[in-house]
């Protein structure tokens, strides 16, 4: 999959300019909805990532794309529920997500891409 990090809050994806998180399941991009995880913005000083979120978890790899600078909260359920699961969870900042994104089997990795901070 062509994933391209442009700069802060900005990325492409087989061509397609995204400047709000996405989730990549399947090998298809979904907006990320962060709705169920602003519920625990107060306790991180941030929207984090929560397992009330849809996270993609049919997969065997999860890459989580922290954020340009790598600030994106991660909610220690999520990594609960990824070693449940037997997932690997990968979370490094977007740039480096995107990398590994380009080298990935989408057959058996999912991503989620958070695109500022």
């Amino acid at each position: 999959m062509k994933v391209r990090y442009i700069g802060f809050g900005e990325i492409k994806i087989e061509g397609v300019r995204y400047t709000e998180d996405v989730v990549i399941e399947g090998g298809k991009v979904r907006p990320r909805d962060k709705k169920p995880s602003k519920a625990f913005k107060e306790r991180y000083g941030h929207t984090p990532l929560s397992a009330q979120e849809a996270i993609p978890w049919d997969c065997q790899q999860l890459i989580i794309g922290t954020g340009a600078h790598g600030a994106l909260p991660i909610m220690d359920e999520v990594r609960a529920e990824a070693e449940r699961r037997a997932v690997e969870l990968v979370a490094v900042p977007t740039p480096e997500a995107c990398a590994l994104l380009k080298q990935a089997d989408l057959r058996t990795t999912n991503a989620i891409l958070h695109l500022t901070c």
